[in-house]
Parts: C-alpha cells; structure tokens; sequence
C-alpha cells in the first residue's frame, strides 16, 4: 500500500530504511517557478530522449536536454550524450538547488514530460559516471506529478505529490536499494519540467 507524504520536514529522512531522501516544498514563488517553466519550455535545446533496449532503438516522446560545467559524457540506456554548457537561467536555479541541499552539482539532466501520458519507467540512477552514493536533487516545475519510490528487495512503495516548486533530493545508499519512476496518468494535460542536479566522477 502507498504511502503518501505530507506536510514533510527537509531535516527528516522520508525513506524508512537504506537511503536518504530530503523534501522541500516550494522553493520558489508561484509567480517565480512559472517564470522559470516559460523559460525552460523556450530557451532549453530540447531533444526527444533515446534507447536501446534489447538491442531496438526507442525514440520517446519525452524530451531531456543535458548541461554541465564542461562538456562531460554522459551514458544511460546505451546512449551517448555531451553536455551543453549552462545557460545562465539553470545556473540561478542551481545556486538556488545547492542552498537548500548544501551539495555541490556540476551537472543537470532536464526532463519534459508534454503530459501525463508521458512517465518515466522503474529505475535507478546507478550509472558509473555518478558519484557513488552522491547527491542527486530533482526540481519539478509546471504540472503536479506523482514520483513514487519502490524498494528492490521489499517492495514497500512511497509516493510524493510533486508540485511546481518542489524539490526532492536523494543520496547515501538511496540508488543501490531503492527504484523510482514517474507513472503515467490521463487527468493531467500540462506539461511537467524536472531538473535532476548531479555530481559527475571527474
């Protein structure tokens, strides 16, 4: 059975065991976190995202974009991809990010979901180029979105309404023992942006 957080504490670990997960509500003003979704949505070199799983090219509708402090290469789902350099908007909502989680990023891999019919599938973000059971905080801007965690051996879930504004930061052993996603749903029509800060092994 899910559980759904409420009224969180950022001081207070969300995950019961095996990891570290902080929540921050709001952030940003209303009016601040819209300005920043109209100029993600405008100003971010969006491409539609890529795999190969089991050996087929998937082109999704969800579009990524991928910026860093130098042209860092980045592999997940056995595709390439070569950081763009910060534009000046991502780098005010990193100093912003980095405040709030008093972690360092050198890197940020954005996410734009068009709509609900859109998600992200169970997964961890174990990839080797990562700093091993480093910082990774997700900010999600637009459309409110559930982001659910599932743990690998037990199965317990735990379920965030993600609204525009939030932040949400994972670290510690969260990766090894926890997977998370984005489910799909047909009740929101708006897009959703999510800007995941990361530290890369350098």
């Amino acid at each position: 059975m899910p559980l759904f957080q409420d009224l969180m504490e950022p001081s207070i670990n969300q995950l019961p065991y095996d990891g570290e997960v902080h929540y921050w509500r709001r952030i940003f003003s209303q009016g601040d976190a819209l300005q920043y979704y109209e100029l993600l949505l405008k100003q971010i070199a969006w491409k539609n995202d890529e795999a190969i799983i089991f050996g087929k090219h998937i082109v999704t509708k969800r579009k990524v974009a991928w910026y860093a402090d130098e042209p860092y290469q980045y592999t997940y789902s056995n595709i390439h991809r070569t950081a763009l350099r910060w534009t000046p908007h991502l780098l005010a909502l990193k100093e912003k990010v980095e405040a709030k989680t008093q972690q360092s990023y050198n890197s940020c891999l954005l996410n734009l979901y068009h709509t609900g019919d859109e998600g992200m599938a169970w997964h961890s973000d174990d990839e080797r180029a990562l700093k091993a059971q480093g910082s990774i905080a997700s900010l999600s801007l637009g459309a409110v979105r559930k982001f659910a965690f599932k743990h690998k051996k037990t199965k317990e879930r735990l379920v965030f309404e993600l609204e525009s504004g939030d932040l949400i930061e994972m670290k510690g052993e969260t990766q090894s023992h926890w997977l998370h996603n984005v489910p799909t749903t047909k009740k929101i029509q708006m897009p959703r942006i999510n800007l995941t800060f990361r530290q890369m092994e350098q």
